[in-house]
């Protein structure tokens, strides 16, 4: 039997849930955000608000019930192997289409250090994939080896985002005055519109539940990092935001292609550019290593509750989930490679917004089965209850299309989950 006594401590834990919060999107969202003006530090509050309340409420679940695979684990506790399924498998779609995005974001940061990974044909796929397959690597080889890639990437990649809040506590406290920048009128459309687009920066705050069977002591640890956490990206999130609403010019923020970049280059110089360009390759980095973490776990999660074909059940030498592990990299690898051929880029977007619009629903039925599991917690309840409401809110801001679409990927999930009970239901008679 396995061995798992050498699991991931607090901080192997805190580092997962914040190196998959803050991947590469932070060093490129001021751009998206910067026309909201200061909508958006009330888009940041509120979905702050949300991710708290989906925080607290996996906290709990995790240290009333420290089960290994998550949001699929409480689906399955609270309403059967139907629900669990599904719930897992969107998730589990999420995450492997999903990390596609995280990958390709690695070779881009890495080509503007090495521009030639750029202009080589057919070089930034290869490397992008061999990115995916020395990380399955590092994550079959244990937990552990995994949860020192985290720490490691999480504290570099916070060091430009710290700078940079950082300088901008200190203009303000020597007097520097705030840049003009044109009036945005408050508005809800707006403040919808920027919850919305900040809510991706909190996907991954369960992180911690999915491998919570190989956390030392997780009915303290999983809610401890889970909470703080959150709390932390949150700040880190908002302080990025106020700053460049202080000390960035609008209409520059938005038109630049590495905000974080040129907000430290107007302070520092042009040569914060490759700086700030090789912490975000490791941010990028250090989250496909999270999330690779993560889709491994949940199919040998789902095969061990008896909704997914037993052969994904079994361990590797190491205790780790090998053919998990395996079977997920090759469809990561598989959509990664089909947005570097010519035309796939627009394939590649829709395929990650809808399996996106098909993971929201993973979120929405872990908050009920918290109230279906822990009735007697009046707190945990309404926390998890304000919870789905988020979640209904934020997936309705995605569009009807890709919520449409996202049923659709999840009902192709179906048919196996029909066979694999057909086949359970022969293997008893």
């Amino acid at each position: 039997m396995p061995s798992h006594k050498r699991g991931l401590g607090f901080w192997m834990t805190l580092a997962l849930v914040v190196g998959n919060m803050i991947g590469s999107g932070i060093y490129i969202l001021p751009a998206t955000l910067a026309p909201l003006g200061y909508n958006q530090l009330i888009g940041w509050a509120v979905t702050l608000g949300g991710a708290l309340c989906l925080a607290f409420s996996f906290a709990r679940m995790g240290a009333r019930l420290p089960m290994a695979g998550g949001p699929y684990a409480y689906a399955q506790t609270a309403f059967g192997p139907i629900l669990g399924f599904v719930t897992a498998w969107s998730y589990w779609t999420m995450l492997w289409a999903g990390n596609g995005a995280v990958a390709i974001a690695v070779v881009s940061n890495l080509s503007l250090l090495f521009p030639w990974i750029g202009k080589t044909p057919a070089v930034p796929a290869l490397v992008s994939v061999g990115c995916v397959w020395l990380l399955t690597l590092v994550n079959i080889r244990g937990v552990r080896a995994a949860g020192d890639v985290s720490v490691v990437t999480t504290a570099l990649k916070l060091v430009p985002l710290a700078g940079l809040i950082g300088l901008a506590i200190w203009l303000l406290a020597t007097g520097v005055p705030p840049v003009d920048q044109p009036e945005v009128a408050l508005s809800g459309g707006v403040i919808a519109t920027a919850a919305g687009l900040t809510f991706w920066g909190f996907l991954g705050l369960e992180s911690a539940t999915v491998p919570a069977d190989k956390v030392e002591n997780a009915g303290k640890v999983v809610p401890r990092a889970t909470l703080i956490g959150v709390a932390l990206t949150g700040l880190v999130y908002m302080g990025i935001s106020g700053a460049f609403a202080l000390y960035m010019p609008m209409a520059q923020a938005a038109a630049s292609p590495a905000p974080v970049a040129d907000f430290l280059a107007r302070f520092f110089g042009s040569g914060m550019g490759q700086i700030v360009a090789v912490f975000a390759a490791i941010s990028a980095f250090g989250t496909l290593n999270g999330f690779i973490l993560l889709q491994g776990e949940v199919p040998w999660a789902m095969a061990r509750g008896g909704v997914f074909p037993r052969w994904f059940a079994a361990e590797g030498p190491r205790g780790t989930p090998v053919r998990s592990h395996v079977v997920s990299s090759i469809l990561l690898s598989v959509i990664t490679l089909l947005n570097y051929g010519r035309g796939m880029g627009d394939l590649f977007a829709f395929i990650a917004s809808v399996s996106l619009a098909a993971g929201m629903l993973s979120y929405f039925i872990a908050m009920l089965a918290a109230v279906r599991l822990l009735p007697d917690e009046r707190v945990l309840v309404g926390t998890a209850l304000i919870g789905a409401a988020f979640i209904g809110w934020a997936a309705w801001g995605l569009g009807l299309e890709a919520l449409t679409y996202g049923a659709g990927f999840i009902a192709l999930g179906l048919p196996v989950y029909l066979l694999i009970r057909r086949d359970a239901a022969a293997s008893t008679t």
